[in-house]
Order: C-alpha cells, then structure tokens, then sequence
C-alpha cells in the first residue's frame, strides 16, 4: 500500500502529483525547486540561495516522512547551468553529509525557470 506524504512546510505540488510517496519503507520524494513555501515565490536569484531553498524543501518532506537526510539514499539533481556545479555542490555537502549515490545533470530548463530541483529516495 502506497503512502502520500505532504507537508505545508515544503512548496504544494505544482502538478499532478504528490510531494512524496512512502512505498516498502522506502521514500521517494518528488524534486523540489527553490519555492519559499511560505510565500510561494521563488527564493534567491543565484545558485547559492536557490540551492538553500530546494535543500530546505527536501528536508521538510523527509521530515513530514520521519526520516532525515541521514537516510537518503540516492539523490537527482538537476541544474539549469553546469557553470554552477561547484556552487551547487558547497550548498548539497551541508545537507547531505552521507554523500548519498547522486546524479547530477544539466537540463535545458526547469520548473518556473529555476536554476536547480533536487530529488531524494531516502530509507525511512
């Protein structure tokens, strides 16, 4: 049986979907942007604030699942700019001192163009 996780402390899905799904103690949450959720609007204008905000995003899921960046397993990135990978990086080591498995892509453009989205599969 397939869990939903939500929490108003991390953005509302922006789309059909959920912010994260609880599967065989498992969770796989959905990629978050750099949306301040109490506001709504998009944090920051350069790699470092947004990547905060995305960070923050994730935990507060991780949370609402019980469980924490420590129990994150593989995480996907993605970045609007390889330009930014070292920022990118000096924000994700803070957050996620495990060093999970992680993919790490460009992409040609992202949600609300964003310059980052992170996603996480995390062991509950």
């Amino acid at each position: 049986m397939l869990q939903k996780v939500s929490t108003d402390k991390a953005p509302a899905a922006i789309g059909p979907y959920s912010q994260g799904i609880i599967a065989n103690n498992m969770l796989f949450a959905s990629g978050q942007i750099p949306i301040n959720p109490a506001t709504g609007e998009i944090e920051g204008t350069d790699i470092t604030a947004q990547a905060e905000q995305a960070c923050k995003n994730v935990g507060e899921i991780l949370k609402a699942a019980g469980t924490g960046y420590a129990n994150v397993v593989k995480t996907s990135c993605f970045l609007a700019d390889m330009g930014d990978f070292a920022a990118f990086n000096e924000v994700y080591a803070k957050y996620f001192t495990e060093k999970p498995a992680r993919s790490c892509v460009a992409v040609r453009t992202l949600p609300k163009n964003v310059l980052c989205e992170v996603e996480v599969i995390a062991a509950l």
